[in-house]
């Protein structure tokens, strides 16, 4: 029985006791590139594809009855995406992660700070020893300065005048709170007695005991400074440019998601700042370096993906934050001037203006004037009292009006119009 041969190039039918060099075949595999066609095992090519059919072979052999052993090629199903390898192990390739998932495992912004470990440059550390000796001699030089006779207590509320060093031992009575003007109403955050005249304000008596200040106090001030950050495939730098920061009293802190910064640099401004990443870092792996023009953070990514912003988008409140500070660091700073005589446009008299045009008064004539001054303020105090009773009874007579408007709305809407006729 005469059997078909399956060698490639051949499709004879043979016996099957055959020879060995009976078959002419092609052991090569077909190859089709730029509209050439032909046989891998030999350099024959041809653009017609009955020509490439009737190349003859290029070996020798025997006849085969069985059919050859196909290549392994991968499985390709009917979604593109999903390629079945040859081995059966399955391989998965996974994408950068969306902004929905990102968020969702996104840590919490409450977790326990750490302190970053923090580099000093050699050349800061030089500076700062120069700044070290430029204060302790400005300290010393006004520790030698000499306090003027008639110059004025620097607390608020207190009017008294430097006369010898026999005023050192008297008692200052004065706020130590900072003055608030709200609504109209002015007074001391530590006492809070509210009035509403500006010269029944300033009368207002010390409500805390101390000794006197004759110096201004110099108080260490807030300030903003300029930041720049960029990103590697690995890291995110942060730089703040605070000239001449000072590490011991600097304190760089930071979790997984938000960076606190507070450094105090050139000996008296104060920067402080949250950074909310856009991202997740690595703490552990994460440093600073401090240099005498700026100050480097180096934060580690915890995954390596591109951040598309330094901070959280959706993280708003940190303006409102930065708001409200300014506010209470401006209102703070006021009462550290020396009362209300320092601006240019003001007419009140000079420390030694005030100190000489003062007349010298009986003890009787100071008792009538102190008696009457306390009735005044009792008045003043019944006075601005019975305005918050008026103005809160006001309030709700509004609220109750508005209650009612609303109610009346609501019956209307619930109930439609009675009275209205039906249209045909």
């Amino acid at each position: 029985m005469a059997l078909l041969c399956y060698n490639k190039g051949c499709g004879l039918k043979f016996d099957p006791n055959n020879e060995e060099d009976s078959c002419i075949f092609h052991p090569g595999v077909p190859i089709f590139h730029d509209a050439l066609k032909g046989w891998s095992c030999c350099r024959k090519r041809t653009t017609d594809f009955s020509e490439f059919l009737s190349i003859k072979g290029c070996s020798r052999g025997r006849h085969r009855d069985q059919r050859p052993e196909e290549p392994l090629c991968p499985q390709v199903s009917s979604d593109k995406d999903h390629v079945a390898p040859p081995n059966g192990e399955e391989i998965i390739y996974q994408g950068p992660k969306s902004a929905e998932a990102l968020q969702k495992e996104r840590p919490s912004s409450d977790e326990p700070k750490t302190k970053l470990p923090h580099k000093v440059s050699a050349s800061l550390a030089q500076a700062l020893k120069k700044l070290d000796i430029c204060r302790k001699a400005e300290e010393e030089k006004k520790e030698g300065q000499t306090v003027l006779v008639g110059t004025r207590c620097k607390n608020s509320a207190c009017k008294s005048v430097y006369e010898g060093p026999e005023t050192d031992t008297q008692v200052c009575t004065h706020h130590p709170g900072a003055p608030v003007f709200h609504e109209g109403y002015k007074y001391w955050n530590c006492c809070c007695i509210k009035t509403i005249d500006f010269n029944a304000f300033l009368e207002q008596k010390g409500c805390s005991t101390g000794k006197h200040r004759w110096v201004p106090k110099q108080d260490k001030k807030k300030v903003a400074c300029r930041y720049d950050w960029h990103q590697t495939g690995n890291d995110v730098v942060i730089s703040i440019y605070a000239k001449n920061a000072n590490p011991e009293l600097s304190r760089i802190e930071a979790n997984r998601t938000v960076l606190s910064c507070e450094m105090q640099f050139e000996n008296e401004k104060i920067f402080k700042r949250d950074f909310h990443f856009w991202g997740v870092v690595d703490v552990q792996r994460s440093s600073v370096s401090m240099l005498p023009s700026k100050v480097e953070v180096t934060l580690r990514k915890a995954d390596q993906v591109a951040w598309g912003k330094l901070e959280d988008p959706n993280f708003k409140v940190q303006a409102a934050e930065e708001a409200s500070e300014e506010v209470a660091a401006a209102t703070a700073a006021a009462p550290e001037q020396p009362d209300y005589d320092i601006d240019d446009d003001d007419i009140s008299d000079s420390d030694e203006e005030w100190a000489y045009d003062t007349k010298q008064r009986k003890p009787g004539e100071e008792k009538d004037e102190q008696r009457s001054r306390g009735e005044e303020e009792v008045l003043k105090l019944k006075e601005v009292e019975e305005e918050m009773k008026k103005a809160t009874e006001e309030r709700r007579r509004a609220e109750e009006e508005k209650e009612r408007l609303e109610e009346e709305r609501r019956q209307e809407a619930e109930g439609g119009y009675e009275d209205m006729p039906d249209l045909e």
